[in-house]
C-alpha cells in the first residue's frame, strides 16, 4: 500500500480540474492506498460547508484524509467551524513530513 498526498491549490468554483484530482484520489483510496488531500491557497474555498464541498465530504467518508491549510484558511477569513464535516485544518509541516517519509506527492 502506497501513501499519496494530493496538494490542491485551485478554487473549485473557478476550475473543474479539481474534479479530476478528487476522482483520482478516490480511485487510489478504493484501490487500498492511503490518500490525503491537502487544500492550499484558493482550494480552501471548497472546504466550506456548501454543495460544492460535497465531493470532499464523500471522499472523507471513503477514508481519504482531507486537510485544509491553516494559513490559507486564516488568510481568506475562513473559520475552522465553517469547514465541511470530515475536513480538518492542518499545518504545512504535515506535507513536509510526508515527503521526508518517502510518500508520493502530487501537486495540482
Amino acid at each position: 500500500m502506497a501513501q499519496y498526498t494530493f496538494i490542491a491549490s485551485r478554487d473549485p468554483f473557478e476550475s473543474r480540474e479539481s474534479e479530476h484530482t478528487m476522482s483520482l484520489a478516490g480511485d487510489l483510496r478504493r484501490s487500498g492506498h492511503e490518500v490525503t488531500v491537502y487544500l492550499v491557497q484558493n482550494a480552501v474555498f471548497g472546504a466550506r460547508k456548501s454543495s460544492a464541498s460535497s465531493g470532499l465530504a464523500k471522499l472523507a467518508r471513503e477514508g481519504v484524509r482531507i486537510l485544509a491549510d491553516s494559513f490559507s484558511l486564516k488568510e481568506r477569513g475562513i473559520d475552522h467551524l465553517r469547514l465541511e464535516a470530515g475536513i480538518e485544518p492542518a499545518e504545512l509541516d504535515l506535507v513536509v513530513d510526508h515527503l521526508a517519509e518517502g510518500g508520493r506527492v502530487i501537486w495540482h
